[in-house]
């Protein structure tokens, strides 16, 4: 018989309650992994998340530029014109559309509206844009007009985040998080996923974010000037290799600190400043469009111009997605009053700056692999919201997309008489989503994350590619 005290032996229905909970322990940890909530804790020799990954297969486009007109454009004021509306105007919206649900108006109270916008057939393809996209209208044959877009979001908020992550309700990940995750970063000194806006936007940061992705993947906001990222520039007195010393050092601290733990957050940390140190140089010089010809910048112009400058520079430096967001809580395309004069001035704003991406991106050789897409969140109404304003829809609006694949010269699909809702070849945010992803060679259908028990990707369970539009 043992003389050790009991207490130091392990009986045998002991020994089955610690072995039993061990196995459960090892359970779990090997679901939280498979469902994304777990990842292998970071190691000198990880894999970086942001390394080059190969697409499903071969791609059409390297780069997006999304031009996201916050507030909501109106489909009937720039790109589908409507000779039935104009007639029609005063009179009580039809019966057929009385059970569609709006924002602030009961459409079985409101007037249809005409237009006061005056329309054009546009080069060669005919198409139809209102004169005042004066510009827009001489590179009428690079644009691939989607008359027919669509979902069922009609407050601000959600409809951003619909238009931005596939969902309605923040916490999943945007389409430039998607695509880095897919695609990784081709360049070592610049993030992947960059954003430019010049004002506060409804939803937050929150709609370029990573949701649940790993946080590395999350966009990048910069600005122009000499700093284009807060923070970014070193002290004076860290310079050259003394900077780097103490980087390596740091970053050696940071990596046995996570070592322990399974926090994508600290991952990222980790990558940003090791990116951060190579953005020192990269950044400013990215950014700084000083360093373009005179005839250049006067192509672009000022303002929202300037920032479509920056994008081609972005773009040639290898940055995979650029987001510019125009408008923001004030002065965007919320047109609930003074309808014709608030379209028509975010209009003038961004005509030139389209123009001049489209045209310099097609002269340097970059638009065949360039998708430029413009679009708002969703559409307007042809009914009136008190005199003269136009409320929320998402049930037929327009947005276009140019290079990257997509057909040159083309009107696809249509909306009713009136303009209202999607009645030929409508196309769901998911639809959209589908397409991009589809041009960077990647199928929707299998870019998914593991996520509280189920995979999750930015199409939800739905899109299709509409293959109609891609050359």
């Amino acid at each position: 018989m043992s003389t050790e005290p009991r207490s130091s032996l392990l009986g045998r229905r002991d020994w089955l309650r610690h072995v039993g909970g061990g196995l459960g322990s090892l359970a779990l940890t090997s679901l939280l992994s498979r469902d994304g909530w777990l990842h292998a804790a970071p190691t000198p020799t990880a894999v970086n998340p942001l390394a080059p990954r190969a697409p499903h297969f071969p791609a059409k486009a390297k780069a997006v530029i999304y031009l996201f007109m916050h507030g909501g454009p109106s489909q009937v004021d720039t790109f589908d014109p409507k000779p039935a509306l104009n007639k029609a105007d005063g009179q009580v919206a039809p019966e057929s559309f009385h059970q569609l649900k709006l924002q602030f108006t009961d459409v079985r109270k409101q007037k249809l509206m005409g237009s006061a916008q005056t329309f054009r057939r546009c080069g060669q393809s005919g198409i139809e844009m209102c004169d005042s996209l004066p510009k827009l209208q001489t590179v009428a044959d690079e644009l691939c007009v989607i008359r027919s877009m669509q979902h069922d979001v009609f407050n601000h908020t959600p409809a951003i985040w619909m238009a931005n992550t596939g969902a309605s309700l923040p916490g999943r990940a945007s389409l430039g998080a998607w695509l880095t995750y897919g695609l990784g970063n081709s360049v070592d000194n610049l993030p992947a996923f960059v954003v430019m806006h010049s004002k506060p936007l409804k939803p937050g940061p929150g709609v370029w974010g990573n949701g649940f992705l790993p946080a590395a993947y999350q966009g990048t906001t910069i600005s122009a000037g000499a700093t284009p990222i807060p923070y970014l520039k070193a002290p004076a007195d860290l310079k050259g290799g003394d900077q780097r010393a103490v980087l390596d050092y740091a970053q050696t601290m940071n990596r046995r600190h996570a070592a322990s733990r399974a926090d994508t957050e600290l991952d990222a940390r980790i990558a940003s400043y090791e990116l951060a140190f190579r953005m020192q140089t990269a950044a400013p010089d990215a950014v700084d469009i000083g360093r373009e010809s005179e005839a250049t910048r006067t192509l672009y112009g000022k303002g929202f111009g300037e920032q479509c400058l920056v994008a081609r520079r972005l773009v040639e430096r290898g940055v995979r997605c650029i987001q510019i967001y125009h408008g923001g809580d004030s002065d965007d395309w919320d047109t609930h009053g003074d309808n014709h004069n608030g379209q028509t001035r975010r209009m003038r704003e961004i005509d030139q700056g389209c123009t001049a991406l489209i045209q310099d991106l097609r002269q340097r050789g970059l638009l065949e692999d360039t998708l430029v897409v413009w679009s708002g969140e969703f559409g307007r109404t042809p009914t009136t919201e008190g005199k003269n304003g136009r409320d929320h829809s998402p049930y037929g609006y327009s947005m276009w997309m140019a290079g990257g694949g997509t057909k040159a010269g083309l009107t696809y699909g249509a909306t009713d008489e009136f303009g209202f809702r999607a009645v030929d070849k409508p196309v769901h945010i998911h639809d959209l989503n589908a397409t991009m992803l589809h041009q960077f060679g990647l199928d929707h259908e299998r870019l998914t994350w593991r996520h509280e028990g189920r995979d999750f990707r930015l199409t939800d369970v739905f899109g299709k590619v509409v293959k109609d539009v891609l050359a």
